[in-house]
């Protein structure tokens, strides 16, 4: 009998196979750092996008992690296993990490519910965070979390490694260019394996739902390269035939109006067969009035309009890194990718916008 795969080892397995092929993009990318000096990382929780930490920390030998807090002993024992974190200090309460240590930057991951508790006490203490997503489960943390940093003002990112993708790059570059003329409608895709979910996923109380955990992801995407603002959303959201996921809801359907009255959708589930070749299906689409450009993963980007046929786009920038990015922003004049003003308004959108699934509404966004 196959032995199926535990979540932590399917993410595992995925992200290996994302570091090894940014790791390829890179060596051609050769990107420059000579402005970011030594850091001292600190992490806090060792759930979601830690490797977009450990890439750059792998990369850059001035990067340094060299303390991770997280309430479970046995995953502070595995970090051993990790030869980037072999010398950090452990502490499975972080606020004594925070007291005993010196970081220039933090870190924040973990469970969605200790979020926004932890990102405020990191901006009172002055320390610039990279936070996983969702920033915040309601929209009073979010306001409480906001004011926090901007009151602080310290430098604040949020992982959202989508926007730095070549493709998604590209496509934004086709957007710009007007190649396809004036967007109108946006499409989007997120389908994930299911597999075995930690307990605080299978609780809205400390889960939040689906909409804010995966669809902040496209939705900060579809905004960033289709160029438009979302007005109001409608959604629907539910869990069929996976009780052992408790709460989390497998499926969900979005639709947004935009600024210029034009539409975007987004669909989303936990129902991608086991026996995929990968454990997620991304896929965007942006429909102009000149024509089309669209990414999936089984054929890439392509690109048609009124005045070519469909082609394939190859030339693709390089691999870029979120949080090189966002250390390369604080350390010189450079502008983030991501902005926080970007970051709260993305927060805000799916909060509202899982509101609105809960209480059978449209919402004004």
């Amino acid at each position: 009998m196959v032995r199926k795969l535990s979540r932590r080892e399917a993410l595992v397995s995925v992200s290996a196979g994302i570091l090894a092929t940014r790791a390829a993009t890179a060596k051609r990318a050769a990107p420059s750092t000579p402005e970011i000096p030594e850091v001292r990382i600190g992490i806090i929780g060792l759930e979601g996008h830690t490797s977009e930490i450990y890439e750059v920390a792998k990369a850059l030998p001035q990067v340094l992690i060299t303390a991770i807090a997280d309430g479970n002993k046995e995953r502070l024992a595995r970090t051993r296993q990790n030869s980037l974190l072999q010398a950090a200090k452990t502490f499975t309460d972080y606020r004594k990490m925070l007291d005993a240590e010196r970081f220039d930057v933090v870190a924040v991951c973990g469970e969605n519910a200790t979020r926004a508790g932890i990102v405020q006490e990191c901006a009172k203490r002055k320390l610039a965070i990279v936070a996983e997503k969702p920033l915040a489960l309601n929209l009073a943390e979010l306001a409480a979390t906001r004011k926090s940093i901007e009151e602080a003002r310290v430098p604040i990112s949020m992982l959202l490694p989508m926007r730095f993708e070549p493709h998604y790059r590209r496509m934004r570059a086709v957007v710009e260019s007007g190649q396809i003329g004036a967007v109108v409608a946006i499409g989007s895709q997120k389908s994930y394996k299911l597999g075995e979910r930690p307990d605080w996923m299978k609780s809205r109380r400390s889960f939040g739902g689906t909409i804010p955990y995966i669809g902040i992801h496209m939705v900060d995407l579809m905004k960033w390269v289709g160029g438009r603002e979302f007005t109001a959303a409608a959604a629907f959201q539910s869990n069929v035939g996976a009780p052992q996921a408790g709460e989390m809801e497998n499926n969900v359907a979005i639709i947004f109006s935009l600024d210029n009255r034009g539409t975007a959708s987004l669909r989303m589930d936990y129902l991608r067969p086991t026996t995929a070749p990968t454990h997620g299906d991304d896929r965007l689409r942006i429909a102009g009035t000149r024509g089309v450009v669209e990414y999936q993963q089984a054929q890439g980007v392509t690109l048609m309009t009124d005045s070519a046929a469909p082609i394939g786009l190859k030339d693709l920038p390089p691999q870029q890194f979120l949080f090189q990015d966002f250390l390369e922003s604080i350390y010189s004049d450079r502008r983030h990718l991501i902005t926080p003003e970007e970051i709260f308004r993305v927060s805000e959108i799916v909060l509202k916008t899982r509101d609105a699934a809960e209480n059978h509404r449209i919402a004004a966004l």
